[in-house]
């Protein structure tokens, strides 16, 4: 079988939005390839091993593939591709004057090839993400992730996600309530539920998402401490008052202790004063997905909504801020 194969160079600050409109589109399947030039320092702290080789691809650009059945209108596809993406401009998200490319590429089980590069990997001293398909034998003290992506964003490996995962390991002690927004691949309600949350509410505005998250917390076993929900934003729990006072079925207690969201910075000016009501006082507000040129504005609506902003880490341009309510 043959497949249409669209390429898109862009920037590294575009991908999350253009690979989901690819997506949207109808792909089978969407690769994404980061720059890996000479410049970018990688970090082996851990003993991380990296199996891909330093590509060629400019610092802070990337490139996205997507993959569409033969007989697929390419090209109506591309004229409505390009459109979302020069819409992105109204967000203040750069997208590089993005370069396409269309062809032909025969059937190599693309799907499953990328596979071979994701392998496990230690994230902190006790976190380890684990792929589904890869035998690794753990130490006594690691914390281990099983995750089987798919199509939905999270694999750990991207800075945003990374320092989510960092950050959390230091704010979840146990026994707290955390709500997850945008879960993507379900792997920081994950990384949650095994530092000892409570209970972990995960939410997604992508079915896809959902349904890899729901997979991933059953591969980890964990069905009794995360509830998986469909849900732009919070606005399931306004759904669901009587639920979310208790412990009925969205499994968390409002208020919560932690509220943690690895989503786009545009979107997370959204629903900051929404994360504050659900928040009990001395709760955390972990944020990730901002790009360093958008850090003043979520630094300023997190301070009028009335959080104290406690803490910062950055890597690659990206950072995670860490606020919390008085």
């Amino acid at each position: 079988m043959r497949w249409h194969e669209l390429t898109v160079h862009t920037t590294e600050e575009a991908i999350e939005m253009i690979s989901n409109f690819i997506h949207e589109f109808g792909a089978g399947g969407v690769s994404i390839e980061e720059s890996g030039t000479l410049n970018k320092k990688r970090d082996t702290s851990l003993g991380q091993w990296y199996e891909l080789p330093l590509n060629d691809i400019p610092e802070g650009r990337a490139v996205i593939k997507g993959y569409f059945a033969e007989g697929t209108d390419m090209e109506a596809i591309l004229e409505e591709l390009k459109r979302s993406v020069d819409q992105l401009a109204e967000y203040d998200i750069d997208t590089g004057n993005p370069v396409y490319e269309l062809k032909d590429v025969d059937d190599e089980d693309w799907a499953n090839a990328w596979k071979q590069y994701f392998k496990p990997l230690r994230v902190t001293d006790r976190l380890t993400i684990k792929p589904t398909w890869e035998e690794y034998t753990p130490e006594a003290d690691e914390l281990i992730l099983e995750l089987d992506p798919g199509m939905a964003f999270g694999t750990g490996t991207h800075a945003t996600t990374s320092l989510c995962l960092r950050t959390l390991e230091r704010f979840v002690k146990g026994g707290e309530d955390v709500i997850d927004v945008g879960t993507g691949s379900g792997i920081l309600a994950i990384a949650a539920a095994k530092l000892g949350a409570k209970h972990v509410l995960a939410l997604d505005l992508d079915p896809v998402a959902v349904s890899s998250a729901t997979e991933n917390v059953h591969l980890n076993g964990l069905d009794q401490q995360i509830t998986v929900k469909l849900s732009d934003l919070l606005q399931v729990l306004n759904e669901h008052k009587a639920e979310a006072a208790g412990s009925g079925a969205l499994g968390v207690k409002l208020p919560a202790q932690v509220v943690v969201a690895n989503i786009l910075a545009e979107i997370i000016l959204l629903f900051v004063q929404d994360v504050y009501e659900v928040l009990e006082s001395g709760g955390r507000y972990i944020v990730s997905g901002v790009i360093k040129s958008k850090q003043q504005a979520v630094e300023e609506a997190l301070t009028a909504a009335g959080f104290e902003l406690i803490e910062q880490t950055e890597e690659q341009d990206w950072v995670v801020l860490v606020a919390r309510k008085p």
